[in-house]
Order: structure tokens, then sequence, then C-alpha cells
């Protein structure tokens, strides 16, 4: 059979991958997929969209079609992976600041103990660490929905401040437990280490600040 006019023949076996999978719905998805896991096991530097489309099975093309350049894939893979739980420090700041330092340390192990999330914070913690480009992304989403929500809910002068050392506790843990697995972190048993960190965090959240006045509110 001959092609029609104007356009090329078709050739036998499988298709090119562009045109096999640009008009799927689970196109962006599966790109994503194979972004967090490129991105956790490479890190930021050596990730590159050509291994990111092959583990998608899609052109490199695509890659760059959907997202744009790479820091742009890993922003958004990041993104994707946290959204079922990106409205989560709303809540922690509409309830009791009292309250604040426990669920903040159950958000935030939560996210460490969930396998579907973990795999995304080692991408950005461990490509964080190692190029400023990454580190400049993680900023970003640790202000935004983090540190900015629940500022906004502290009492008091410097809440960024507050937040801010409030979240680096529990990135240093963290840090420690999941990325450098020292011991004995490591291996502590989570309800533990929940316990010890929770009243560390509620005070760095709620204690007057060393030379500010005491909060007239408070």
């Amino acid at each position: 059979m001959t092609a029609r006019a104007g356009r090329p023949a078709r050739r036998r076996g499988r298709p090119a991958t562009t045109s096999r999978t640009a008009g799927e719905p689970a196109t962006r998805d599966r790109i994503l997929a194979s972004a967090r896991t490129e991105f956790a096991a490479r890190g930021f530097d050596r990730a590159s969209i050509r291994g990111i489309a092959r583990g998608a099975e899609v052109d490199p093309a695509l890659v760059h079609h959907y997202f744009g350049p790479k820091e742009q894939v890993f922003e958004a893979a990041v993104e994707n992976a946290l959204a079922p739980i990106l409205g989560k420090p709303d809540e922690i700041a509409a309830g009791a600041l009292e309250d604040a330092g426990a669920q903040m340390v159950r958000f935030v192990f939560g996210l460490w103990e969930n396998p579907a999330t973990r795999e995304p914070l080692l991408a950005i913690v461990r490509s964080a660490v190692n190029n400023e480009t990454a580190a400049a992304i993680f900023r970003g989403l640790v202000t935004r929905h983090m540190v900015s929500r629940l500022a906004a809910a502290v009492p008091g002068p410097r809440p960024e401040l507050r937040v801010e050392l409030a979240v680096a506790q529990l990135i240093g843990t963290a840090m420690l437990r999941y990325v450098i697995r020292m011991e004995p972190v490591a291996s502590a048993d989570v309800e533990e280490l929940k316990a010890r960190l929770e009243p560390v965090v509620r005070h760095h959240l709620t204690a007057d600040l060393p030379g500010e006045p005491p909060d007239p509110a408070g």
C-alpha cells in the first residue's frame, strides 16, 4: 500500500516515541515519576533530561515540551510528589499555636516515613547540598509551602525566624536519620524522636526570643 500524498510512508516496527506518547494523558505523570527516580539516584548535577526521558520511555524533546529545562523538571517533580499534602501547613496554622509544634513534627516525619514522599525528598535534599540551583528551589519550596504559611499564624516579633528555627530542627534530624543515616538517630524509634522534638519545636514557635519584650498578646 502506498503512502497518502503529502505524508511520509509509515515505517514498520515500533512507532517513534514522541508520536506514540504525545497524546497520552499519563505522559506527564510518567515523566515526573521518572524524574523523581533520576534525581533521587543521581542528584541534580548528574541527572539528565535524556535519562529522565529514557525512564519515561519518551523522546527527550517531549520532556522539554512539557516542563522546560532541567531545573523546572526538578521543581515540578518535587511539587507533584508532595501535592497531596501541601495543604497541611495551612491546617497547622489554623489550629492552636500550642499544638503547632506537635503537628509540625508529625507532619514532617509523616513525609519521611512514607516511601511515596521520601523519594522526592531525598532527591531534593541530596541535590540541594551540592548544587545552588537545587538549593534555591529547595528554599523556595520550604518558604512557600511551610515558612510563610506558618509564620502568618505565629504571634510576636520575627515570626519567620521562629518558624525557620523550628523547621531547621526537623530538617537537621531528617538529614541525620534518612540521608546520612547516623546512628543512633537512624534506627531510633520514630515515636521517641517525635516525643523528644515536639517540645523543642514548640519552644521555637512560642517562647520569647532572648532580648525581645514578651508578646503582649501572649
